[in-house]
């Protein structure tokens, strides 16, 4: 096995193991989208006559091979391979021959890298919203089962106004909306072309199309100058993980009020058996654990966002290999955030509220009687409002 950037000297296996790090394990998401990129590269090669048809063939088809044969768990990325781009070339050369060793003119791992994880990272996009599509229609369902049921409006934890479970049901579905649209916004940064800057300076004495391989891969725009994509970097990841972290901090304060009305002092609701646990010592017990787990997940997703946000504060322009510490908590933050959307969509799915458990306090209606002497008597709210206080307040 020959690493890309192989110069015939020995490598110490410590330091291979500490530079490759995880790269050969998270890598192996990115297989589908460094093939698809390849290929564009390749197409787009043949296209300017820097790569025959008949190799552009041969390097296409034996890609898609490779990412079959890795979808049927006929190959892995091994430490050795250091990562993705070193496992998909060098099996690609032993598959097709000498011109499997031709993909690589005019790119550099570091702008194939990038834009591998910005496709990734637009797909991901695309599944975090089916996950944010899926939890609305849970409580668009739970409004729908439950929606007349009055509940108390709280301001300080205190009865504050009244509400319904329609009322409160739609303020987060607003919210996981306004999420979804964050999301959509991330993408603008995530679209943009950076393969062809190769190291961050172009291709020196070849003349490429970056063009062809923004429209061939579905960018929205070719990233340029080339200095741009490596100064970046960071960018879209952290941009992307800020909208996943209101994400998860939105549902953190879901989980919040249901652990709330779940409470033996509330008992607004009743959750499904089957998403509760058991105590280990008393017997009546069923948790809420995962609610809970849900509302300490903002942490982790702000843990992410900050990870990315740090890595690349303070660093130079130009390709710096910290940037290699951007892909465990841009995959870690992604992850968490559609594994406690769908579980809190499958909570919602069997959580029936009890109107009979719902009391509202006496003075919970203070606010429209003020508002129904202003309407009736014609007098300030002033007045009003302190007509009711006197009430309320002996």
């Amino acid at each position: 096995m020959t690493r890309l950037w192989e110069k015939g000297l020995p490598l110490d296996q410590r330091v291979l193991a500490f530079t490759a790090g995880e790269d050969h394990l998270l890598d192996a998401r990115l297989v589908s989208y460094d093939v698809r990129a390849s290929q564009a590269h390749a197409e787009m090669l043949a296209a300017q006559e820097l790569m025959s048809n008949e190799d552009c063939r041969s390097i296409c088809d034996g890609l898609a091979k490779l990412e079959q044969g890795f979808a049927d768990g006929e190959w892995e990325i091994r430490l050795e391979d250091e990562d993705v781009h070193t496992a998909l070339e060098s099996r690609l050369t032993e598959l097709i021959g000498s011109a499997g060793g031709r993909l690589h003119l005019g790119r550099s791992r570091n702008d194939q890298v990038l834009t591998a994880l910005r496709l990734y990272a637009l797909d991901a996009t695309e599944a975090v919203s089916r996950s944010i599509n899926g939890l609305i229609e849970a409580l668009s369902a739970l409004a729908s089962r439950s929606g007349g049921t009055p509940l108390p409006g709280f301001t300080h934890m205190q009865h504050a106004m009244p509400s319904s479970v329609a009322l409160w049901s739609g303020g987060f579905i607003e919210a996981f909306e306004d999420d979804g649209a964050g999301l959509m916004a991330a993408r603008r940064r995530l679209s943009k072309n950076p393969l062809g800057s190769a190291a961050g300076y172009g291709t020196p004495g070849l003349v490429i199309d970056r063009e062809k391989t923004t429209q061939a891969l579905g960018f929205a725009e070719t990233q340029d100058p080339v200095t741009a994509a490596q100064l970046s970097r960071g960018k879209a990841e952290s941009g992307l993980l800020f909208e996943l972290t209101l994400l998860v901090q939105d549902l953190g304060r879901l989980a919040s009020d249901l652990l709330l009305f779940y409470t033996q002092e509330f008992a607004y609701v009743e959750l499904a058996a089957d998403v509760t646990t058991g105590s280990s010592i008393m017997p009546q017990k069923r948790n809420p654990d995962v609610l809970e787990l849900i509302r300490a997940s903002g942490a982790g997703a702000q843990a992410c966002l900050d990870e990315c946000l740090m890595i690349t504060a303070k660093l130079p322009s130009g390709y710096q290999r910290d940037l290699q510490r951007l892909k465990a908590p841009l995959f870690r933050g992604i992850d968490l955030a559609i594994e406690c959307t769908d579980i809190m969509s499958h909570v919602l799915a069997g959580l029936t509220f009890i109107p009979e458990n719902i009391l509202l306090d006496e003075g919970i209606n203070a606010a429209a009687e003020a508002n129904e002497l202003v309407t009736k008597e014609g007098i300030p709210f002033r007045e009003a409002y302190r007509r009711v206080a006197e009430r309320y307040n002996k």
